[in-house]
């Protein structure tokens, strides 16, 4: 017992400290915030400003860039992936967890195989074939690339193992198609999956600014991690100030989500440790 008590408060030790490692950035990026650029460069750091500069920052990110613009796109494109996801994913794994069918376990190790490729290898075919078509430089540009997700269909897949398949042949006997079984006993089923997976892919899709980076010119499109870029200027250097402002603002979606949706995500995360 007294082993299982020293496990579980080294454990418990090990928690809170990767948890304050990980605040780190978070405090850091909120006490430059406060600071004004003078305070930035003085030496060393503290975390509670000597010198005010809270508004003037967060007066400047209004003024010099359309922050709502871009946390309007950045909302958009997240939304729309993760909807077109779900409605390939959810039938794609549904097929891989219950059908059986010839290449199954072929195409099952397709999408693992998948998982290991980065989006940068790609991204210059897939820009080449959205230049070829007249797509750049548009909301279908930030969307189409990713509207098939491997992870999607992997998360979803192992859920749906852990669904009994009487439930299903129960559904059959009451007359439901496959369809009718999917959208109304499966997804419902779902939901903890589905919201672990949603959370990943805005996180994802939100924070994203490589793709953006290339496949957009015009600002009207610009998300919000490329939108703060305009405080990195070749002639006047870094405005840390409005930077790490921007980037608090940014942020509040991400926390909203993730705090609206933390049990959900726990209880989909936690099915899918214990499914082999």
């Amino acid at each position: 017992m007294k082993n299982i008590s020293y496990a579980k408060i080294g454990g418990h030790i090990l928690l809170i400290i990767g948890a304050c490692f990980m605040l780190v950035p978070f405090i850091v990026m909120l006490s430059t915030a406060l600071k004004s650029q003078a305070n930035i460069f003085a030496g060393g750091f503290s975390v509670i400003p000597t010198e005010w500069a809270a508004v003037e920052n967060f007066q400047e990110v209004y003024q010099k860039i359309p922050i709502i613009r871009f946390m309007i796109n950045g909302g958009i494109v997240t939304t729309s992936i993760f909807l077109i996801q779900v409605v390939i994913a959810v039938p794609c794994a549904y097929a891989l967890a219950k059908y059986k069918f010839a290449g199954k376990r072929f195409l099952f190790n397709c999408v693992l195989w998948c998982l290991l490729i980065p989006p940068q290898a790609v991204a210059i075919p897939i820009f080449l074939e959205l230049y070829s078509v007249g797509m750049l430089n548009s909301y279908a540009a930030l969307i189409v690339p990713w509207s098939i997700s491997v992870l999607g269909i992997f998360i979803m897949r192992q859920f749906f193992l852990a669904i009994p398949d009487d439930i299903i042949d129960a559904g059959r006997m009451d007359g439901m198609g496959e369809l009718s079984i999917l959208m109304r006993v499966m997804v419902p089923m779902a939901l903890p999956a589905l919201t672990a997976f949603g959370i990943l892919s805005f996180i994802a899709h939100w924070n994203d600014y490589f793709w953006p980076l290339i496949c957009l010119q015009d600002v009207k499109y610009y998300t919000p991690p490329l939108g703060i870029s305009y405080f990195n200027t070749s002639d006047a250097g870094v405005s840390y100030g409005p930077l790490m402002a921007a980037a608090c603002i940014i942020t509040i979606p991400l926390l909203a989500v993730f705090l609206t949706a933390r049990d959900k995500f726990i209880q989909g995360v936690s099915i899918q440790a214990g499914v082999k």
